[in-house]
C-alpha cells in the first residue's frame, strides 16, 4: 500500500461525484492518513491551516474505479510465454491455486489503470479450468503485491462452455463437453462436502490436509464467492442450477446472453460482471454481446458491474464501455456505480472503497470534465491519499509516482 504524508491534502473546487450522494459543486474533500476525513462544500468543510491545497476547479472528483474481472499482473502484455501465467492447465481443478503467486506488480497495465482512474482491481486466473483457481482484490500501485492487497482470496474462478471444452477435449481428457464440465464441478463439490464432514465429525482432531476442499469448503459455507465464467444463456442456466444444488454465491463472470434471463436473475439475486463489451465476435459464446446488456440488467433489478477483461479490453478503456453504456439507454448514475459501489459489493470491500465517503480510503480521482465525456482525461489519481498519477500538461503526457 502507498503511504500518505500525515499532511492533509485539501482538493478543492471541483464538482464532487461520490456515487453514493448527490454531487457536490464547488466541493472541498479532506484526505488525511490514507482516508477520506471530509466531504462537502467551501462553505461546510473548512480548510486546515496545514493542508496542502489543490485548486481542482473546472474538474470532476470521483472515487477510483473498480474494474472486478481483470488478469493484470498474471497474463502480461508483450511478454509472450514468460509473461503468461493465467491457466495452470495441467488439472481441471485447480481450487488451490493462488492468482496472487502469479502476478507481477511492475507489468505496464497498472501503470495504465492508474491513467484510467482505476484504483482496485480484482485478478483471476483464467478460465481454462472448469475451476481455475482463486482470486485477489488489489490495490493498482505497489511494489510488492502483498502491501497491495484488498481481499484474499476474494473469489474462486471457475468456468463453463468452450474453454475447458476446448482446453481438455484436446488433450483427450475429461472434460470435453458441457456434459463433463459440469460433472467436474459436482465431483469437486460433493468431495469438498466430504471433506467437510470428515473435519467436523474429527472434533479438533488432526484432518489429513486436502487444499482443494478446503478452499471449496470456504465457498460452500459463502465465506467466498463462486466466480462463475458463462458467456451462453444455456450456460447461465447451468451456473443456476449449480448453485441452488450446492448454496453457494454466485457471481456470473461475463454473463454475454444474462440479458436475456435478466428477470431470473433479478429474481434470483445474482450480479453480473458484464463484458468485455468493446470486443470482436471472436468465438460463438459472445455472438449475442451487447452495448445494451448492462442497462436491461439493471433495469431488471440486477446489480450489474461493468468489466474489461482486461488484456482482452486495455484496463484504461473501462470508462470508455461505461460511457458507451449509458449512450445504449443504461441509467447514468447505474452506470457511474457499476463501476464502484457494485463492484466494491461483489469483491466484499465496499466498507474500504467504491465512493467518496468519509472513513473510505482516500482513493479518488481528479478528471478534467465529466468522465463520461470521451474528451475528458485523468489530471490526477489519488490511492491512498497519496497522489500516484499525475498529467503533465505542458508535457503533455502522464507519470506515475515511482514505486
Amino acid at each position: 500500500m502507498t503511504q500518505a504524508t500525515t499532511r492533509p491534502t485539501a482538493l478543492v473546487g471541483a464538482r464532487v461525484v461520490p456515487v453514493d450522494a448527490a454531487p457536490v459543486e464547488d466541493g472541498v474533500v479532506i484526505l488525511r492518513d490514507g482516508r477520506i476525513e471530509a466531504v462537502g462544500t467551501r462553505q461546510d468543510v473548512p480548510v486546515p491551516e496545514d493542508a496542502e491545497v489543490v485548486d481542482c476547479s473546472g474538474g470532476w472528483l470521483l472515487p477510483g474505479l473498480i474494474d472486478a474481472h481483470v488478469h493484470l499482473g498474471v497474463w502480461e502484455e508483450g511478454e509472450g510465454w514468460a509473461g503468461q501465467d493465467t491457466n495452470e492447465m495441467t488439472d481441471p481443478v485447480m481450487a488451490a491455486a493462488r492468482a496472487i503467486d502469479g502476478i507481477n506488480p511492475r507489468e505496464q497495465g497498472f501503470d495504465d489503470a492508474l491513467m484510467g482512474g482505476i484504483t482496485t482491481v480484482n485478478v483471476n486466473p483464467g478460465s481454462g479450468n472448469p475451476i481455475g483457481g482463486q482470486a485477489v482484490a488489489l490495490k493498482t500501485y505497489g511494489r510488492v503485491v502483498d502491501e497491495m492487497v484488498l481481499r484474499n482470496p476474494s473469489g474462486v474462478k471457475a468456468a463453463l462452455g468452450e474453454n475447458p471444452k476446448r482446453v481438455y477435449g484436446d488433450q483427450k481428457k475429461t472434460p470435453s463437453t458441457r456434459l463433463g464440465v459440469a460433472l467436474v464441478l459436482r465431483r469437486a463439490f460433493a468431495a469438498a462436502r466430504s471433506y467437510q464432514a470428515r473435519v467436523a465429525g474429527a472434533e479438533g482432531k488432526p484432518v489429513d490436509t486436502d487444499l482443494v476442499s478446503e478452499i471449496l469448503v470456504k465457498v460452500l459455507e459463502r465465506e467466498i464467492p463462486w466466480r462463475q465464467h458463462c458467456h451462453r444463456a444455456d450456460d447461465i442456466a447451468t451456473a443456476l442450477r449449480l448453485a441452488d444444488e450446492f448454496g453457494y454465491r454466485l457471481v456470473l463472470d461475463h454473463g454475454t446472453e444474462s440479458y436475456l434471463m435478466a428477470d431470473l436473475l433479478a429474481e434470483k439475486g445474482v450480479p453480473v460482471l458484464y463484458g468485455p463489451m468493446i470486443v470482436s465476435r471472436s468465438k460463438v459464446e459472445v455472438r449475442d454481446r451487447s452495448l445494451r446488456a448492462p442497462g436491461i440488467l439493471d433495469r431488471a433489478g440486477v446489480q450489474v458491474s461493468i468489466i474489461t477483461d482486461h488484456p482482452v479490453v486495455p484496463i484504461e478503456y473501462l470508462i470508455t464501455q461505461v460511457a458507451l453504456a449509458v449512450r445504449e439507454g443504461m441509467d447514468r448514475d447505474a452506470a457511474l456505480r457499476s463501476v464502484t459501489l457494485n463492484p466494491a459489493a461483489v469483491l466484499g470491500v465496499e466498507e474500504r472503497v467504491g465512493s467518496i465517503t468519509v472513513g473510505k480510503d482516500a482513493d479518488v480521482v481528479l478528471w478534467s470534465g465529466d468522465p463520461l465525456d470521451l474528451q475528458s482525461r485523468v489530471l490526477r489519481t489519488y490511492l491512498d491519499g497519496a497522489e500516484v498519477y499525475t498529467w503533465d500538461q505542458e508535457a503533455g503526457a502522464g507519470r506515475v509516482a515511482p514505486r
